[in-house]
């Protein structure tokens, strides 16, 4: 319109451009920062990730290793004595594993604002809990939901992991939004434990429209809201499919919904009373203990800092100041350029919005990276590698160390001595009469003197090749 009305007529929209070049300046430096802290905490939440990981890996180590088969009751007597004592164990830690596996797959559900724990990958590994007892039997369900879990059809809202009235959970969407490719169905591998209700699956998106797609369609939000309105005043009721997206109607992405059960926590809580067991008959070493108790904290570190960036969002003033800077900005901008672009203009200030706009909405969307958008955190990728990582430490044996340190396929001295274990250990036992235990200990550090010889021989040039490179 600027670029018809000073072509064609008489009147010339053209103001300074001294004033738009200062605000640009200064509205680049606030995007620059919105977008910088919006990136900090996509980050921050990648690193407790990361920490959730460590522990989980490190706990299920120390239950798995360090907590020992052979135990002692509280009577005194061998524990190991009873028929079933080891199974007894290895069932005990095989199910504390469980736990921590269970507290990645429940913080994953917490941050994405799915509360309770009937799903897939959640539910078969907390089926045994006693809260879960009395809910199976349908005593924590509201009357509409006993009657569906009878009937076995699907339930419109979840119980909670406690009884709560007023706690509800967004409605099942068809498959086509879960973005797994087909066939990719890793909860198969878990219990298939009976469950009263349908249970929802691992991914559970949103609806996403056409506004949440594109987002200058929000201008249309307000018609669709008052047809779907009348939908509701004349149908009484509307599918689930047809919600109302992730944008509200300025366009800003909606906050997820407050939930009050937190099934992270209470993992933790029965976590926390098996090291309590554990220390109580003396079973796990102090220092163990300490490893234990280490890792605990950890995880509840990583989650209260998690739930930390998902409840507190950039203040909604400063984001609505700087949307509306940016579009006076914009609005004002094909002023200040026509005199120099012409018919330049369009294109300029198109490629100008795509900027500002741009920035502008890649901070709006990784400031909470737990949802289900495309460049939020792969949460469910996290999970499957801790699931895979603690199935790693399961199948190991645990063998005594002796088994493979005085193998025949192990030369410890190399690259000065290439004798094997077993080589060394036999020409010692044939001269233990000439040779003193201390001439062999000198033997040997001679060995590694010299070995370190040619490490340093054969390493050397290399390093000095590379600095050649490097100059």
């Amino acid at each position: 319109m600027v670029c018809l009305v000073n072509a064609h007529t008489d009147i010339k929209f053209i103001i300074s451009n001294q004033m738009l070049t200062v605000l640009g300046t200064v509205l680049g430096l606030v995007i620059s920062f919105r977008t910088t802290s919006a990136y900090d905490r996509y980050w921050e939440g990648r690193k407790l990730w990361g920490n959730i990981q460590l522990a989980s890996r490190n706990l299920a180590m120390i239950i798995w290793i360090h907590v020992p088969l052979d135990r002692r009751t509280l009577e005194g007597r061998p524990e190991s004595s009873r028929p079933d004592g080891r199974l007894r164990a290895i069932i005990e830690r095989k199910t504390m594993l469980n736990l921590v596996q269970a507290f990645s797959v429940s913080v994953k559900h917490y941050l994405r604002s799915e509360p309770g724990i009937y799903y897939e990958d959640l539910y078969p590994l907390l089926s045994f809990l006693p809260r879960n007892i009395a809910n199976d039997n349908g005593s924590h369900l509201p009357t509409e939901e006993k009657d569906s879990a009878k009937n076995g059809s699907q339930m419109g809202d979840l119980p909670m992991w406690y009884d709560s009235t007023n706690a509800t959970l967004r409605d099942t969407h068809p498959k086509k939004h879960h973005h797994r490719r087909p066939g990719f169905q890793p909860e198969r591998v878990l219990s298939d434990i009976a469950c009263p209700v349908t249970l929802k699956p691992a991914m559970n998106p949103p609806f996403r429209g056409l506004i949440d797609t594109v987002p200058f369609f929000v201008i249309f939000k307000p018609f669709r809201a008052l047809f779907r309105l009348f939908r509701e005043f004349t149908e009484k009721s509307v599918p689930p499919t047809e919600g109302s997206g992730t944008r509200g109607y300025l366009g800003k992405k909606k906050e997820p919904p407050p939930i009050d059960s937190n099934v992270a926590l209470e993992i933790t809580l029965f976590l926390s009373s098996y090291l309590q067991m554990l220390l109580a008959q003396d079973i796990l070493m102090p220092a163990m203990a300490t490893g234990f108790n280490n890792a605990l904290v950890s995880l509840q570190d990583a989650l209260v800092n998690l739930e930390r960036i998902r409840t507190t969002p950039i203040p909604f003033a400063y984001q609505t100041h700087l949307r509306m800077s940016i579009w006076l900005y914009l609005i004002f901008l094909p002023f200040e350029v026509y005199e120099a672009f012409k018919w330049l203009t369009v294109p300029c200030v198109i490629f100008a919005a795509f900027l500002y706009l741009g920035f502008l909405e890649t901070g709006q969307e990784i400031e909470n990276p737990f949802n289900y958008d495309e460049n939020d955190l792969d949460l469910d990728h996290f999970c499957l590698t801790i699931q895979r990582e603690l199935a790693e430490i399961t199948a190991h044996p645990t063998p005594d160390p002796s088994t493979f340190i005085f193998s025949s396929r192990n030369q410890p001295f190399a690259p000065a001595d290439r004798r094997t274990a077993t080589d060394i250990l036999a020409e010692r036992q044939t001269h233990d009469e000439s040779h003193s235990e201390e001439k062999v200990i000198l033997g040997v550090r001679g060995v590694l003197l010299k070995s370190y010889g040619e490490i340093i021989k054969a390493t050397h040039h290399e390093t000095q090749r590379n600095s050649w490179f490097k100059e």
